[in-house]
Order: structure tokens, then C-alpha cells, then sequence
């Protein structure tokens, strides 16, 4: 047992380096954590459908027309 308290040390150091718990911790009920993630799935899904519509030739870039 010569190392002290070193190992103690060690752990203060990486639970401070650790980063802090998000968790739960944004005052939410789980309801309204629920309708925040659909709103925001709803989004992502109306933000890939215009994507897909609207750039069809933009996506891959490789059509270039260049042989």
C-alpha cells in the first residue's frame, strides 16, 4: 500500500472529467418528453421527404454527364 491516496485522487479527477448526467433532467413529464420526440421525428421525416422531392439529382452527385 504505497500509493496513498492516489487512487483517490484518481477517482475525484475522472469522475470531474466525466461528463455531468443529462439524463432527466429537463422538468418534462414523461407525456410531454413523448410529444417533443414525435414533433421532432415528424420534422426530421417532413425535412427527408422535401430532400428526396425536391433534389433527386443533387443527392449522389456522380450523374455529371462527363465520360
Amino acid at each position: 500500500m504505497t500509493r496513498g491516496d492516489q487512487r483517490e485522487r484518481d477517482r475525484q479527477r475522472a469522475q470531474a472529467r466525466r461528463p455531468a448526467a443529462k439524463g432527466r433532467d429537463d422538468g418534462l413529464t414523461p407525456e410531454q418528453r413523448r410529444e417533443r420526440d414525435a414533433k421532432a421525428l415528424q420534422e426530421k421525416a417532413a425535412r427527408k421527404a422535401a430532400q428526396a422531392a425536391g433534389g433527386a439529382c443533387a443527392k449522389g452527385g456522380k450523374n455529371t454527364g462527363k465520360k
